[in-house]
């Protein structure tokens, strides 16, 4: 079993930051971000900690904040290029030192929340009708992220 204590506070900071940084990549895939899509982000943490499920490593996660700020990342491009550098890092931390059914709960937690981000605002239609859950960007943002972290692919859920 692998805790927070494994980690120097550096290297635990590019952990707890990454399924946040998956999330605003996946936000901002459309050129910005909305409210509902923050606040599913918000919502899929404190489910999370609400249901206590997976390793140690995910809970003690979950009790950190990430420390990411609003300038850290100077553009979307920006937040995609080193956020999914900094995502890459996350799991090389983990693969190091981490147990592999650890590092699949920290793979599926991410792609959780970049999933859940994606699903909260409908793009295109019209007052509601019509449109698209998850748009070609948002989709090829999530791809990215599966990539990096080296998650299996999920069946599309449409």
């Amino acid at each position: 079993m692998t805790t927070r204590a494994e980690f120097n506070a550096e290297e635990w900071d590019v952990i707890t930051d990454g399924p946040a940084i998956a999330g605003m990549i996946t936000v901002t895939a459309e050129g910005g971000g909305t409210i509902r899509e923050s606040i599913t982000m918000g919502k899929v943490y404190n489910q999370a900690r609400e249901a206590h499920l997976g390793p140690q490593l995910i809970l003690e996660l979950l009790e950190t904040n990430p420390a990411i700020g609003q300038d850290e990342f100077s553009s979307v491009e920006s937040l995609r290029v080193e956020g999914l550098q900094k995502l890459a890092e996350a799991i090389r931390l983990l693969e190091e030192k981490a147990e592999p059914d650890e590092v699949d709960a920290y793979r599926g937690f991410v792609m959780g929340i970049a999933e859940r981000v994606a699903h909260a605002h409908k793009t295109g239609g019209f007052l509601g009708f019509g449109g698209h859950e998850v748009s070609d960007k948002e989709r090829a943002a999530l791809e990215d992220i599966r990539v990096t972290i080296g998650a299996h692919e999920v069946p599309d859920a449409e």
